[in-house]
């Protein structure tokens, strides 16, 4: 066997390693893609010296690329959840779009919630509110929870702080403030798509009243009743901070470095805020000194997200060991001169997420693994440069998204807050999943042609 059959074989052996110990045995993720960079190291020919070195490096690299920003976004999303601004955000945006619309209610307020929150803690903080709106709207369970889960899932899959597609732009090299921007134009049309699907596929089962007055127990309000009303806007000024610095330095330095040059203070300023980790961190002090929680609170409340973070830090910084060790190996680049002859282009990094996606649950770790193949394949995939690498880190992010089953723990998050049966989460959220990545990589890929 040549060398590039051997780097194939390689590769295909590692990705049958990482479903099988994440979906199969049900392994935490970090010891397996830790293990699969050892492995694949070892067999690739390296000594264990500078297999261990490179093990080392790869994990130091992702950690400071995207560490942070993971610890602040994760602390940003429990501080608003336990002061109530994205209950307040949601009763908001229901009270202004009206009970005829409670789905597009819904999408909404999951789009805006999604922003800094992830996809299940965001469905479980709504679910009363959802449970409420179901008992008094005509739009049964099945709608409902699927227009919610579907609009919270398209943020979570496509727009940074949250952790796959920010690690995929810092694996990848793309700026990740305009990742942020073209994946929240992209989240919209498949939050719109995730709707229309809720409300067709729920429809035919019927109002599915009965499965919301299922949910109608003394205690469904008992925690949402005990948060303090707060305004809209001071709900929703921390969600939009960081979005509007990140984004405003991606637009006005977009190909400029904010170091290059003799810069006129106010921009040095703006290079500064608009840094991800910044905007984060200037968001968290807009929480603590707008809402003003009790000093006890707020300190529980961000150690909470610190600790939350943990374990999607190390599967983050262990998938960037994995992506290491393909690139120190080359088997990356063996896999992309074996695919370059099938012009796939911005099709192959979509097919792997959703290939890692549908295999093993996680959109998290299926984003993070992807891009630790796509890395050394981008010049042979004609996706090395900065729209390139944008586009493949969307890309990404729209495989990733399909398919939601059984296999992943929001899936479960979404068919439990619900009372619904899995046959039915199956319909209308599962299938949506699938509608929406072809969606967003259909309109990825219509860019690129442009």
């Amino acid at each position: 066997m040549n060398d590039t059959g051997w780097a194939l074989l390689l590769l295909v052996a590692a990705i049958a390693f990482i479903v099988w110990g994440t979906a199969w045995r049900n392994l935490n993720a970090f010891f397996v893609l830790l293990l699969a960079a050892l492995g694949t190291g070892l067999l690739a020919g390296l000594q264990p010296v500078q297999l261990v070195e490179a093990v080392k490096t790869g994990f130091g690299d992702t950690m400071s690329k995207i560490g942070i920003v993971i610890l602040l976004g994760t602390a940003l999303g429990v501080l608003l959840e336990k002061t109530g601004a994205t209950l307040s955000l949601a009763q908001y945006i229901l009270k202004k779009v009206g009970g005829s619309n409670a789905p597009a209610a819904n999408s909404i307020t999951g789009f805006a919630v999604g922003l800094p929150i992830f996809c299940d803690s965001g469905f479980i903080i709504l679910s009363g509110l959802n449970r409420a709106l179901v008992r008094v709207t005509r739009f049964g369970m099945p709608v409902m929870a699927a227009a919610l889960a579907t609009s919270l899932y398209s943020v979570h899959c496509l727009v940074p702080p949250h952790p796959g597609i920010a690690a995929a732009s810092g694996t990848l090299g793309a700026d990740m403030g305009q990742v942020m921007l073209w994946g929240i134009l992209l989240a919209i049309p498949a939050a719109i798509v995730g709707n229309i699907w809720a409300k067709r596929s729920g429809q035919r089962l019927g109002t599915g009243r009965e499965l919301g007055m299922k949910m109608a127990r003394q205690d469904d309000a008992s925690d949402s009743d005990k948060l303090p009303e707060i305004h809209p806007a001071l709900a929703a000024l921390p969600i939009l901070l960081p979005v509007g610095l990140i984004g405003l330095k991606s637009v006005l330095f977009f190909n400029i470095s904010p170091q290059s040059g003799n810069y006129h203070w106010g921009w040095q300023l703006l290079g500064f805020a608009g840094d991800p980790a910044i905007a984060l961190l200037l968001s968290i002090g807009a929480v603590l000194l707008l809402l003003r929680p009790a000093k006890t609170s707020a300190n529980t409340w961000l150690t909470e997200g610190i600790a939350k973070a943990g374990l999607i830090l190390a599967i983050t910084a262990a998938g960037g060991a994995f992506g290491h060790i393909l690139k120190l190996t080359r088997i990356g680049e063996a896999l992309g001169q074996a695919l370059a002859t099938l012009n796939l282009g911005i099709w192959l990094p979509f097919l792997l997420a959703i290939l890692l996606k549908t295999a093993q649950g996680s959109s998290t770790v299926a984003v993070i693994t992807a891009a630790s193949l796509v890395a050394p394949m981008l010049p042979q995939l004609g996706l090395d440069s900065d729209t390139g690498r944008i586009a493949a880190t969307l890309a990404m992010g729209a495989g990733s998204m399909a398919v939601s089953f059984s296999n992943d723990s929001y899936f479960w998050v979404v068919t439990r807050f619900s009372d619904m049966e899995p046959a039915t989460t199956f319909r209308v959220y599962s299938a949506a999943t699938l509608a929406m990545a072809l969606t967003v990589q259909g309109l990825i890929w219509a860019a690129s042609m442009l």
